[in-house]
């Protein structure tokens, strides 16, 4: 009986630490392009434009996107599938010089991601974020430790991708 009720107090334990990690997780990286920051939000702003950059694509050359909505701006976006996953990215918000979509992937949440551009002496300094939401399940969080080594060349990618396009 004192084995079962180790167990279940390590079980315990584990699950308590995990609950205080951050619920929220940020990934961001931010390049310079020769690029005007207005070419680059348009880019961002459409579906079409997004398929220039998208470093998903440059690693999964068998990636089904499917357009929906209008072409660009709010409401514009793609459904995917591929070898990382499935889900939606659509765009929520266009300013001047951000654009926000929000993602979907089902069980595995909804992260906002935003990409800013803002001028440079050269071009524009490109900023690419993706905030996560964890909620309150302890192998989310823990997952969420390990977010920016996995998330961050990934965005480091599509912004190599954005500064070819210059």
């Amino acid at each position: 009986m004192t084995i079962i009720y180790t167990i279940v107090a390590i079980i315990a334990a584990i699950a308590l630490i995990a609950l205080l990690l951050p619920r929220k997780v940020v990934v961001t990286r931010t390049a310079d392009v020769a690029m005007r920051p207005e070419d680059v939000i348009a880019r961002v702003a459409s579906t079409e434009g997004f398929q220039t950059f998208n470093p998903y694509c440059t690693t999964d050359p068998d990636l089904n996107i499917t357009p929906f909505g209008p072409a660009e701006g709010v409401g514009s976006g793609f459904r995917f599938e591929g070898k990382e996953g499935k889900g939606t990215q659509t765009v929520t918000e266009v300013t001047g010089t951000r654009v926000t979509h929000l993602i979907d992937l089902g069980a595995m949440g909804k992260p906002v991601q935003t990409i800013e551009a803002k001028a440079t002496k050269t071009g524009a300094s490109v900023t690419w974020t993706v905030t996560s939401d964890m909620g309150y399940n302890p192998i989310f969080r823990v997952f969420g430790l390990f977010m920016d080594r996995m998330l961050g060349k990934t965005y480091e990618l599509g912004l190599k991708n954005i500064a070819a396009l210059s």
